[in-house]
């Protein structure tokens, strides 16, 4: 690597400055990173806001200068938020108002998710560069300064490494007269071509690990090490790449040591050795004795300065450079400020981007009608247990008004001190005298205290757990049940309850800073609320000690949760070698109370079926958390919790409405759905391992706020009935399914003529006799998960099959009500299509979509508790309305053709009889229609009414196959004819002996169903006027002459009701002969 490989980068540096933006992926949330602002963004006083009104909402400008995060959390403290980009029009009209008041600056937007996204700008940076030709001992250069003892430590620089260098090189050593190697960096290229780094202190070596790839290119890098616990990390190209802690952990780097770049010291400031030795270029080192944020890590990877804490900044003037090093002048394309935001600038009225960084005026916004809500909290407050609170402390610890909170942060002493207070104020009182709007202050004063960034000094850590208790009490005393009122009435304004609980989550990050070698739990608690926040070794963990058990409040089983040793060993087979687990546990009563309203309603799906109705979703247990935390990112893993809740038993609400039953559900608090209302409960993720009556296991594959519910059912139908109905389902099925065989042989065996009626008996035949099979056997198949998946859906298939052919035997009938200008081939294609190609489709297109939660969860049948079942409920219904509406027409056209034919043939009948003909001209076809069309099964609407509902709908649709047997082949005339031309063909062969065979097949095809001798037509018969479409003859045969002859074609049972003066409508179903 020489001067000319630098000449070359130099040309370059636009690609350089491309592949330094290519690491910009987006930065964690403000939360995670725990940004601290300098104290001169801290204003606490300042001009008073301006208040704007719009017909919808409220304005409050904020003329103090703030950064983005503070602007954001002093909109918050007033329960309000930043102005948001979305609303346009209000942003104009809002615009003009501010214009009218003088004010035209830039405000802060709320878009925090606008700006990680946005390609950052880059801007070039001149800075003189050190060039190492090669490795050598002697070339080095030694930093002028004097430096200082540094309990903590930051070193970040641009470096360009040579990929030929693969032997270990040493970036920079410090060594002091006690330890040769008080600080060192070095590295070396792998067999992959990464780098890796290790960091030396007091003598004490971190292994080496990747943080960039041997390219050529210009990478950043920081390291940093502090006292406390002997915390280290790596960083490279904004991005962490390792850390742990435990390194060195003893005592502060000392100070008035020498530094020197380039080389290892084996002596103080000399002693270099050429493998030892750095090859490569290097730019912009700084060093501060403290640990630099994320944000100001890349701050100064975008080039520019962060002055706190900064011991050594990188300038000519200081540094001492051996004559054989080279020295030259780069411009550097570095990334831009990573972190913009999004602003809107007044007087022009456009939006923009800023630093988030950058002090500037904002805009907080309510809703008006939330706004008018707080400002009548506020004065209907008498105010007694806030000035009480501030008289003790003598200072103004929970403002008067919300309005008047401010963007002021607390420092630790201040903040514990506050906290005693309110504590000892609200314990005093019994009960504690807490109105809604103190309510609000103190919840207020936890938000505030929440967000607050402990530094790690020993006097702030010898006060944080003392904070932590007040914080856990206060919390406790705030979530009793007597405040339950008070929470109803502030709910809308903050969210509900569950506020609390994320900003203790907050809260009690801060409480790993406690931890330690000789200290590694921390546990603090109530009789509400318990915490604990763990250090757990992953090489030395035995299963029982990843456990957080809390005392059981009733019954023998204590609530518990725990991260399963197989997750252990997932974590560990990572590289992992210690975890930090937080565990907070809230009992019940103390918050499940406050949990009943809307916003905590369980909106998973939870429905009926015939058997139960659901009713309602209750909080029944305790609320319990885990997170867990590596080197201070937190890592998704899965949980597995147990806990108390109301025993499941059934109870009988009345002799009527039967059995309460309790179904338990194992959720989590999300606080993303429903944000308005603070979040809501999920399951998503969370399954049961076992439930007893008193508790459930649950186990989940998040971490997060966790909770067993209680889904709510009344049963109406008890364990004897339920017995009784599948005992009555598999008798009636399996008759069904043997008349279905008989039927359908029988339209095979005897000839009956070949027609589309009878293709479509034929296919609606086979249709429901595989599925009645499949149904009588799907309970065998529910132990194998395959078998039960293949069975599922071939039910589904055979049931959408069954019902398409009840659809076209509707449309089939309506096609004889209705012209329909269709040849018989267009229909048969259009019929197979409806029949099969449908159902084929929709079981298809379900199987694609839902194919993960398809099966029901105990048997083989669509799960019920999703969408998934409209997959065949939608079908069904569709079905039904088409053949109820098929079965309307044909009532109405029967009952028209009934009357004209009484009127005509026996004009002087009784009232009475014309009457009868009428009831029975309307009941037959109900009687004849109502199962072949599929009708019965509108009784499953009504199931849950009654058990006697379920009797009927049971006894309808399982015997509808021996129905379709008495209808389509014992009274069938078809059939009928073609068994007597059968019979008839057997006796004349048994008497064949001549040479002349007599033609059998030409028999007349209408001579069954007759109770007498057949009769020729009458002349008043035939001389009836036709109909529309009239169905008493046979409407495909025009020709036919024995129009009047409606005994022959009805069957036995029915044509011996009528007498010859009641002819009646010849159904589709009684045809005496084939199309």
């Amino acid at each position: 690597m020489d001067i000319c490989l630098l000449i070359s980068e130099v040309c370059r540096h636009r690609i350089c400055g491309y592949w330094l933006l290519s690491f910009l992926v987006g930065l964690p949330s403000r939360n995670i990173l725990g940004f601290t602002v300098p104290t001169e963004n801290h204003t606490s006083k300042g001009p008073v806001p301006l208040i704007i009104e719009t017909r919808e909402h409220v304005y409050e400008y904020a003329p103090t200068a703030l950064d983005w995060w503070h602007a954001d959390r002093f909109c918050q403290q007033r329960f309000a938020q930043l102005l948001l980009e979305t609303w346009d029009g209000e942003l104009a009209s809002l615009s003009k108002k501010l214009q009218s008041h003088q004010i035209r600056n830039t405000l802060w937007l709320n878009d925090e998710e606008a700006f990680l996204q946005r390609p950052k700008q880059r801007r070039i940076h001149s800075t003189p560069v050190l060039v190492f030709k090669n490795k050598t001992d002697t070339k080095f250069v030694k930093v002028l300064m004097d430096f200082p003892v540094m309990p903590a430590v930051s070193a970040c620089a641009h470096i360009q490494w040579d990929p030929g260098a693969v032997e270990i090189s040493t970036i920079f050593s410090y060594a002091v007269p006690a330890f040769i190697n008080e600080f060192q960096l070095r590295g070396f290229v792998d067999e992959d071509g990464f780098v890796r780094f290790a960091i030396i202190i007091h003598g004490h070596h971190s292994p080496y690990l990747p943080v960039f790839r041997s390219d050529r290119q210009w990478h950043h890098f920081c390291v940093t090490w502090q006292l406390h616990n002997g915390t280290w990390a790596v960083y490279a190209d904004g991005k962490e790449k390792a850390s742990a802690v435990g390194l060195s952990a003893s005592q502060a780097i000392y100070g008035h040591g020498t530094f020197i770049i380039g080389q290892d010291q084996d002596s103080l400031g000399g002693a270099f050795k050429e493998k030892e030795s750095f090859s490569g270029n290097l730019t912009d080192l700084h060093v501060w004795r403290r640990v630099l944020s994320r944000e100001q890590m890349e701050k100064v990877r975008s080039c520019f300065s962060v002055e706190e804490g900064l011991v050594f900044g990188w300038r000519a003037d200081i540094l001492d450079v051996e004559k054989s090093v080279q020295q030259a002048m780069l411009q550097l394309t570095c990334p831009g400020p990573v972190e913009e935001c999004r602003v809107f600038r007044v007087a022009p009225g456009v939006f923009a981007y800023a630093s988030c960084l950058q002090p500037l005026p904002f805009v907080c916004h309510y809703r008006k009608d939330l706004y008018y809500q707080l400002k009548e909290t506020q004065s209907n407050s008498n105010h007694l247990f806030v000035a009480q609170v501030n008289r003790r402390a003598n200072a103004t610890v929970i403002p008067e008004s919300s309005f008047q909170a401010e963007a002021q942060g607390l420092n630790l002493s201040a903040a514990t001190e506050f906290l005693g207070v309110v504590e000892a104020v609200l314990t005093e009182a019994e009960p504690p005298t807490l109105d809604t709007a103190a309510l609000l202050g103190v919840f207020q004063l936890l938000r505030k205290v929440s967000d607050f960034e402990v530094t790690e000094e020993p006097k702030q850590l010898a006060m944080l757990e003392q904070l932590g208790q007040h914080y856990v009490d206060i919390a406790g005393i705030i979530l009793e049940e007597q405040n339950a009122k008070e929470w109803s009435e502030i709910q809308p304004i903050i969210g509900g309850p569950m506020t609390v609980v994320d900003n203790m989550d907050k809260m009690v990050s801060s409480l790993q800073q406690l931890l330690s070698l000789e200290r590694p739990r921390v546990t603090i608690k109530n009789k509400n609320i318990g915490v604990e926040v763990r250090r757990i070794e992953l090489g030395t963990l035995m299963t029982d000690r990843a456990a957080y058990i809390m005392p059981s409040q009733q019954g023998d089983k204590p609530d518990q949760i725990e991260v399963p040793a197989e997750e252990m060993e997932r974590l560990s087979m990572r590289g992992l070698h210690r975890i930090t687990v937080t565990n907070t546990w809230y009992s019940y009563g103390s918050l499940q109370h406050l949990l009943g309203s809307g916003s905590a309603v369980f909106k998973d799906a939870a429905v009926s079926d015939g058997g139960r109705r659901y009713l309602s979703t209750q909080v029944s247990s305790s609320i319990i958390s885990s997170t867990v935390v590596s080197d201070y990112e937190e890592i998704s893993t899965s949980v597995r919790y147990r806990l108390q809740h109301q025993a499941q038993v059934q109870v009988r609400k009345s002799p009527t409405r039967g059995y309460m039953e309790h179904k338990p559900v194992c959720a989590f608090w999300n606080f993303s759905r429903s944000p308005e209302a603070g979040g809501g409960w999920s399951s998503a993720g969370c399954s049961v391992i076992t439930s007893h009556v008193e508790f459930t296991t649950c186990s989940c594959n998040h971490t997060t706020n966790f909770a067993v519910l209680l889904q709510v059912y009344e049963v109406q139908r008890s364990a004897e009935e339920e017995s009784t109905l599948k005992t009555l389902t598999f008798v009636g099925c399996g008759v069904s399914f043997c008349a279905l065989i008989v039927t359908f042989i029988l339209f095979l065996a005897v000839g009956v003529p070949k027609s589309e009626r009878t293709t479509v008996h034929k296919n609606l035949i086979f249709a429901l006799a595989a599925a009645e099979a499949l149904l009588m056997f799907s309970e065998l198949a529910k132990t194998n998960q395959g078998v039960c998946f293949a069975v599922t859906a071939s039910l589904h298939l055979f049931f959408m099959a069954a019902f398409a052919w009840m659809l076209v035997e509707g449309l089939l009938l309506w096609s004889k009500v209705v012209a329909v200008n269709m040849s018989e081939d267009r229909r048969m294609r259009f019929y197979y299509v409806t029949g099969w190609g449908l159902p084929v489709v929709i079981v298809g297109v379900t199987l694609a979509t839902s194919f993960n939660k398809y099966v029901a969860d105990n048997h083989c049948w669509l799960n019920v508790q999703t969408d998934i079942i409209w997959a065949f409920v939608g079908p069904v219904l569709f079905v039904l309305t088409v053949n109820t509406f098929v079965l309307f027409r044909v009532v109405m056209v029967t009952v028209s053709s009934a009357r004209r034919r009484s009127r005509m043939l026996t004009p002087n009948s009784s009232l009475e009889k014309q009457i009868g003909i009428q009831i029975w001209a309307t009941a037959k076809p109900v009687l004849v229609l109502l199962p072949v069309l599929g009708l019965t099964w509108v009784c499953g609407v009504l199931v849950h009414l009654s058990i006697t509902w379920a009797y009927i709908f049971i006894v309808l649709n399982s015997l509808q196959g021996l129905y379709i047997f008495l209808v389509y082949a014992i009274y069938n005339s078809e059939v009928r004819n073609a068994i007597q031309r059968m019979k008839e063909k057997k006796k004349a062969l048994s008497f064949t002996n001549c040479s002349h065979p007599i033609n059998y097949l030409s028999s007349p095809r209408n001579t069954s169903w007759e109770m007498g001798k057949f009769r020729p037509s009458t002349p008043d018969s035939t001389a009836s006027p036709p109909v529309e479409k009239d169905l008493s003859v046979d409407i495909s045969h025009k020709n036919i002459s024995n129009k009047g002859n409606l005994s022959a074609k009805l069957p036995m049972g029915i044509s011996s009701v009528m007498s010859p003066e009641r002819p009646a409508v010849q159904l589709t179903a009684f045809k005496s002969s084939g199309f």
